[in-house]
């Protein structure tokens, strides 16, 4: 984070703090109280931290790319790059409320430009849009859009599962239900049978032991 970034949070963090001093007052808080004192300043640092997805560009994460030698990567191959169990925390924008889980996704890179990116990224760009106020079915959409657009490849698939909290803590406190979402680019949508051959590797990688 650049001196700029940090200006313009500090700018941010001033004007919130009076606005969510005023909520806690209108909660019938004290906020002038010792355990108080400070949360408005926390506070407005915390939500800025939870949607810093929205000022950042997924290709910024993308852009630095590798190509495969035809001989590593033969044309008509539906050989995948699979990325499983990367962990997010989102935040609802329904309720503020957060939501937390993990998101699996493969691709297969174009039979002719045969881009791949580095592993890291994919979490990166999967951070991007959960820092942000979201809701799931969208976030999953956007991470398979992004990884469409930026490395053209021949297929993407993204799948999410997450519990969220405005279902355990309020309304019909579902404390066990887990929500799943589906996106598919490309050979994804045309070929059904690569969509559970991807399933298999994430259910022979769960039976697996690296530790």
């Amino acid at each position: 984070m650049n001196s700029g970034d940090e200006n313009e949070i500090a700018k941010r963090v001033e004007e919130l703090k009076p606005l969510l001093k005023s909520v806690l007052e209108i909660l019938g808080e004290n906020p002038d109280r010792q355990g108080l004192q400070k949360t408005p300043e926390r506070w407005a640092r915390a939500l800025l931290e939870y949607i810093q997805g929205s000022d950042q560009d997924p290709f910024d994460h993308l852009k630095v790319n590798f190509t495969l030698d035809e001989d590593d990567y033969p044309q008509g191959t539906d050989d995948m790059i699979i990325q499983g169990n990367i962990e997010f925390v989102s935040m609802c924008e329904h309720h503020l409320a957060p939501f937390r889980g993990i998101v699996d996704l493969a691709y297969i890179p174009n039979n002719e430009a045969r881009v791949i990116t580095g592993l890291s990224k994919l979490s990166r760009v999967v951070n991007v849009f959960a820092r942000r106020l979201q809701v799931q079915e969208r976030m999953t959409q956007q991470i398979a859009r992004a990884l469409d657009e930026h490395l053209k490849p021949a297929g993407v698939v993204v799948v999410s599962k997450a519990i969220h909290y405005c279902m355990i803590q309020r309304g019909v406190e579902q404390r066990d239900s887990v929500t799943i979402s589906t996106a598919r680019r490309g050979v994804f949508v045309e070929k059904p049978d690569l969509e559970r051959k991807f399933q298999d590797y994430l259910r022979f990688d769960s039976k697996s032991n690296f530790n």
